[in-house]
């Protein structure tokens, strides 16, 4: 079994900083991905940011330039460091992790519980 635990959402005002972490653990060979996605009332999920399963970053447009993706060593836990937060950045951020339990196991994603950010305008 695989978990995906998060924290650090809350309420802040815009132009504010918040930092959000996502440690994995449980059942873990080897993880392929792991990132941030986000979703607004009466929106679909988008991509936020994420560790590619090269190592890369990728981020969404909204984001580039405010917020930084980063990971431990381990690469087991990720952190989101969101800085000049905009009131549309209000939303249930959700981490995401592809991953594999065993040496042999294709490619599962598995998603957090979800943590709220919401921005003050």
């Amino acid at each position: 079994q695989v978990q995906l635990a998060e924290s650090g959402g809350g309420l802040v005002q815009a132009g504010g900083s918040l930092t959000l972490s996502c440690a994995a653990s449980g059942s873990i060979f080897s993880i392929n991905t792991m990132g941030w996605y986000r979703q607004a009332p009466e929106k679909q999920r988008e991509l936020v940011a994420i560790f590619t399963s090269s190592g890369d970053t990728n981020y969404a447009d909204s984001v580039k330039g405010r917020f930084t993706i980063s990971r431990d060593n381990a690469k087991t836990t990720v952190y989101l460091q969101m800085n000049s937060l905009k009131p549309e950045d209000t939303a249930v951020y959700y981490c995401n992790a592809g991953l594999r339990t065993k040496w042999n196991s294709p490619v599962f994603r598995y998603w957090g519980q979800g943590t709220q950010v919401t921005v003050s305008s």
